[in-house]
């Protein structure tokens, strides 16, 4: 493996500070186990960020270095990967593909992309029908893989129209990194800052409440991105032309029906689905954990008499690299606050500043940060304890803190590698046309600081509303 001069220098650099850690007089107020986690958690950010090795696999080897070297526990390793997160997270992919295999998206998204007239009404039906979609399929990339049939159908439909195509393009992909923080499932970094904060200060995010800080801004992100794609990749003339899709012209070009009466196997898979969303948004009045529910619901997905998916072809579809990359960082998240590195780390940095400050230096670091880190749970699972831990130093809420760092995560659009919606509608088939990287540049000119700036104000003013303070409320 040859590597380029930057990340010869990347592994360079880290390597020579693991050296400065290993010895003690170099950091005299560092513990043993606090430096030993320093050095692997360096090691890993560094190999996540300058080496092609597969993230989960250095993950699973820095989990087993801190655990081979006694900084925490073999039961504390194995326990993540049973965490009720994990468990929430796969049972949601065997629901997410009992709805793939009824074709229920593609009626959704018929019907909704249906009524549009104008080429603004399609690019925010079509923005509406993707936010919806964070309820059904957990993580983005399935999301993304779910979402390209009916972007391929409308391809098809609006072959002549080259620019618009391109414009839908990069749309699908936008929409569907900018709105997953609609929901705790919609993407496993959320899972990761909900174990943290958990870890950290003894506060659960539940599904509910996430919903109800993260929905708003979803819709309010999604939208507007949606207008700064269609004002960066289209002309007056191209958005002045009426433009009409039925659902019929979809269904042409579809491999599922998406029009006429729901089947049998269609109306159970919406019933249940419709049932599960229900009792997570309502778990505060039944007090029925979400990872159980889904549970309930994969079980019945998955059932030989009312099922639309067989158990072993729903466990297919599970990202079960995801979820040990996931248990893995939990664990490295553990050491970190244990071991006292985390608040070594912060214990420089000037806490007192004012929040918005704060929160603004987090807002753009973290919006900034997939131009290193180009995995979105490596993000999080690097700069979330960092920030619980600085945000307590500081006065600020740590919820606050962390959410605005997971949301800001969010934006990962600068480049086509920078994530796996942007690369999977990059390279489309049959010669379908689609963006450049220079339009995704001119894009990310706009976007970032749009979303970064939406995110400071949902942050400082729209979440005390709804619950989350931004400061740090002292016990009397």
């Amino acid at each position: 493996m040859i590597l380029s001069p930057s990340r010869a220098a990347w592994l360079g650099g880290a390597l020579g500070l693991c050296t400065l850690l290993a010895v003690p007089s170099r950091f005299p107020g560092l513990g043993a186990d606090a430096r030993l986690t320093l050095a692997v958690f360096v090691l890993a950010a560094v190999a996540w960020i300058a080496t092609p090795v597969d993230d989960t696999y250095v993950a699973l080897g820095a989990g087993l270095a801190l655990t081979a070297t006694g900084v925490i526990s073999s039961e504390t390793l194995f326990a993540t990967l049973g965490d009720e997160t994990i468990w929430l997270l796969i049972c949601a992919f065997v629901l997410a593909a009992a709805v793939t295999r009824t074709g229920l998206a593609g009626r959704a998204a018929a019907f909704l992309v249906g009524g549009a007239r104008t080429v603004r009404q399609l690019v925010h039906l079509t923005t509406a029908a993707l936010v919806v979609t964070s309820f059904a399929v957990p993580a983005t990339s399935g999301r993304a893989a779910l979402a390209l049939p009916v972007f391929l159908a409308l391809a098809r439909v609006l072959a002549d129209r080259r620019r618009l195509v391109v414009m839908l393009a990069l749309l699908f992909p936008t929409v569907v990194l900018l709105s997953a923080v609609a929901t705790l499932i919609g993407a496993g970094a959320h899972l990761i800052t909900v174990n943290v904060l958990w870890e950290q200060t003894g506060q659960r995010l539940g599904f509910v409440q996430w919903l109800l800080l993260g929905l708003p801004l979803a819709i309010v992100s999604s939208h507007l991105a949606a207008e700064a794609v269609l004002l960066t990749t289209t002309t007056r003339a191209d958005r002045r032309a009426p433009v009409r899709v039925t659902p019929a012209d979809i269904g042409a070009h579809s491999p599922t029906p998406v029009t006429g009466p729901l089947s049998p196997t269609e109306s159970r898979c919406a019933l249940l689905l419709a049932t599960v969303v229900v009792l997570w948004c309502s778990e505060p009045l039944h007090r029925v954990p979400p990872a159980v529910v889904a549970l309930i619901g994969a079980v019945v997905a998955a059932s030989p008499a009312l099922g639309t998916v067989r158990l072993k072809d729903g466990l297919r579809t599970v990202p079960w690299p995801l979820l040990l990359f996931m248990a893995a960082t939990m664990a490295m998240g553990v050491a970190l606050a244990d071991s006292g590195a985390a608040s070594w780390l912060v214990a420089g940095l000037p806490v007192h500043a004012p929040p918005w400050l704060f929160l603004t230096v987090v807002v753009l670091v973290s919006t900034a940060a997939h131009l290193v880190l180009q995995s979105r749970s490596a993000r999080s699972s690097v700069l979330v304890p960092l920030v619980v831990v600085a945000a307590a130093a500081a006065g600020v809420n740590p919820v606050a803190a962390a959410l605005a760092s997971t949301a800001a995560a969010g934006f990962c659009h600068t480049l086509p590698a920078s994530a796996k919606p942007v690369a999977l509608f990059s390279d489309l088939p049959d010669g379908v046309p689609t963006y450049t990287p220079r339009d995704l540049l001119r894009l990310s000119a706009v976007l970032a600081p749009l979303t970064a700036g939406l995110v400071l104000l949902f942050a400082l003013t729209v979440w005390p509303l709804l619950g989350v303070p931004v400061l740090l409320e002292t016990q009397p």
